[in-house]
């Protein structure tokens, strides 16, 4: 079974700084892309940020510059650090893996989600 387990959100003042990560476990035979995004309430699920499995990376206009997408092949994790936080980055924040899994008799290639973490920056 593979999973996506987040960590790191809570709650920050305005200007603060948050670092969330994003451990995979399971059958892995390798992680392709990976990803955060975030669901505002009343909002649909945007991305934020994403690295290839050769470190490159894309960033939404709004938080370019002020969040750090970042991954540690090694330990299938990827980091999201967030600086100069805003009110408008309250969100969930959810991590996203296009993962090559290893199956009894095959390979199989899917997108895989976590189950999301709370940012919240009060206004």
């Amino acid at each position: 079974q593979l999973q996506l387990v987040e960590s790191g959100g809570g709650s920050v003042q305005p200007g603060g700084s948050l670092r969330l990560s994003c451990a995979a476990s399971g059958s892995i035979f390798r992680i392709n892309l990976m990803g955060w995004y975030r669901q505002a309430p009343g909002k649909q699920r945007e991305l934020v940020a994403t690295i290839s499995n050769a470190d490159s990376t894309n960033y939404a206009d709004s938080v370019k510059g002020r969040f750090t997408i970042s991954r540690d092949s090694a330990k299938n994790t990827v980091y999201l650090q967030m600086n100069s936080l805003k009110p408008e980055d309250t969100a969930v924040y959810f991590c996203s893996a296009n993962v090559k899994s290893i199956t009894t008799y095959t390979y199989k290639t899917g997108d895989y989600w976590g189950q999301g973490t709370q940012v919240t920056v009060p206004s």
